[in-house]
């Protein structure tokens, strides 16, 4: 028995020695763990850089330059549709003004058509292409704004006519005397020279 004690004595040594000369298992060295931590950190740093510099909002100063050049761009594309003078406000006038002789200004309003009454009650139509002459271009900045008021007269006016009343030269220039005291009503102080009748059509 005790030969047998003493032969398991150094298998249990043997065992012991066996769990100590086993190699554990290595923990990775510090420096490999210190460079994958600064390459993570570049690879978040760059992507992160990277975000701010593409996906930033444009400033504020970009984005007031970004609306005026539409604002140009609007302007320009009116102009072009305006035509005559490049001004919105000369463009968006229904009468053709141009320069006659002596310094003194034609104005040429839309051409005015006019349902008259007959004595026997028949409709009739008046068509009249009127243009005015005016002393200077500061008359016909004062007709622009009053052009609505302008046809109102005109309309008011022409529709009290029966065909008769145009018959002939006399009837030709009082209608012109009166469609100049109306206007000169109309626009005072300042005053039109006289009213052209380039056209009179009744129908």
């Amino acid at each position: 028995m005790a030969k047998d004690k003493v032969k398991e004595a150094p298998a249990e040594g043997a065992e012991g020695e066996d769990a100590e000369g086993a190699p554990a298992k290595k923990k990775p060295p510090l420096k490999l763990l210190i460079i994958a931590g600064v390459g993570a950190l570049v690879v978040l740093g760059g992507g992160g850089a990277a975000a701010f510099v593409f996906l930033k909002p444009k400033p504020a100063a970009e984005g007031e330059e970004h609306a005026e050049k539409k604002a140009e761009k609007k302007d320009a594309k009116k102009d072009e549709k305006g035509g005559k003078g490049g001004k919105g406000e000369e463009a968006a006038s229904p009468a053709l003004v141009r320069a006659g002789p002596d310094g003194v200004v034609f104005y040429t309003l839309p051409d005015l058509v006019v349902n008259m009454q007959t004595a026997e009650g028949k409709a009739t139509f008046l068509k009249l292409k009127l243009t005015l002459e005016l002393p200077d271009d500061q008359v016909a900045s004062t007709l622009d704004p009053n052009l609505p008021r302008l046809q109102d007269m005109f309309q008011t006016f022409l529709r009290e006519l029966r065909p008769e009343d145009l018959s002939g030269s006399q009837g030709s220039y009082q209608l012109r005397l009166e469609i100049l005291r109306r206007v000169n009503l109309v626009i005072a102080p300042a005053k039109v020279n006289a009213v052209l009748i380039e056209e009179m059509l009744i129908n």
